[in-house]
């Protein structure tokens, strides 16, 4: 199927269709980054200095409050999103397989894989480490 026989793309010239699909592609990003949590620290020695800062413009706000409170340079204060937490994942910290399992964040090294276990009918925990 091509692209333009859509009934969506009908009509268009190659140029609106690319304006409209890099569009759609910022709209998705700022959808992203308004609720992706970030961790602000210093470069020059990888102190983390805030996390959970939620979205993309409190983060820059907050690294900014920080760099001022500090008396830091503009170099020295950055932030980066916090890999797996977003607005529905912060407040999860393990994952569930389909028969009761779960998965720590946590790997474990000695094992070269990450922690597991489940809870029983009485709620206690059963390591499978």
């Amino acid at each position: 199927m091509d692209i333009t026989s859509s009934h969506k793309y009908s009509g268009k010239t190659t140029g609106q269709i690319v304006l409209e699909v890099v569009r759609s592609a910022i709209r998705r990003r700022m959808i992203l980054d308004a609720v992706t949590s970030f961790y602000i620290f210093r470069t020059d020695n990888q102190q983390v200095l805030a996390k959970g800062v939620m979205g993309y413009d409190a983060a820059k706000d907050k690294s900014n409050e920080i760099r001022k409170r500090y008396g830091l340079k503009w170099d020295q204060v950055s932030f980066k999103s916090e890999k797996g937490r977003s607005a529905q994942s912060v407040g999860t910290g393990n994952k569930k397989s389909r028969r009761g399992v779960e998965y720590a964040r946590n790997f474990n090294p000695s094992k070269g894989r990450r922690f597991s276990g489940y809870y029983d009918k009485q709620g206690n925990w059963a390591d499978l480490d």
